[in-house]
């Protein structure tokens, strides 16, 4: 596995916090059980309805992820999600893009941190990394998350 932050690494806390301030709701998965909603299985983070499913050993990159995924969708199809968020490249890019944003504010994480994670455990952006595709590449994706109501303009 590449080194990337673990959920242990930062504790349940403060991506709790941060998921209920947007609705969500993070639940904590006993260590070597099956994380419920898991796409990819392992210690990938999982969803289901308005909640995100995470053990000590999800990376923190895979909970942003898929509480992001959450966040794209307009709550009526939020709340129908079980396990694969979407199919659509469209939310698939705007949910990196919140990603990258969201980790800001996790205390000890950011951007840059959250940019390298993803570069180190394999998601493929045209530019070649995840900073490069976020400074020069994702316009649609930051329209998309200005349209939803989910950043601001600035």
């Amino acid at each position: 596995m590449p080194s990337v932050l673990l959920v242990s690494d930062l504790g349940f806390a403060a991506p709790r916090a941060l998921l209920a301030r947007h609705g969500l709701r993070l639940v904590e998965v006993a260590p070597g059980a099956a994380i419920p909603g898991s796409y990819w299985g392992e210690c990938e983070a999982g969803v289901i309805g308005g909640t995100v499913f995470a053990r000590a050993d999800t990376p923190l990159h895979s909970l942003l992820h898929e509480a992001c995924h959450l966040l794209v969708l307009p709550p009526a199809r939020r709340a129908r999600v079980h396990t694969d968020a979407t199919d659509s490249i469209e939310e698939e890019d705007a949910t990196c893009y919140l990603q990258i944003v969201l980790a800001d504010a996790l205390p000890g994480v950011g951007r840059a941190r959250m940019q390298a994670d993803m570069d180190a455990w394999g998601y493929s952006f045209r530019l070649g990394s995840a900073h490069a595709w976020f400074e020069q590449d994702a316009s649609e994706a930051r329209q998309l998350l200005i349209a939803r109501g989910l950043i601001g303009a600035a």
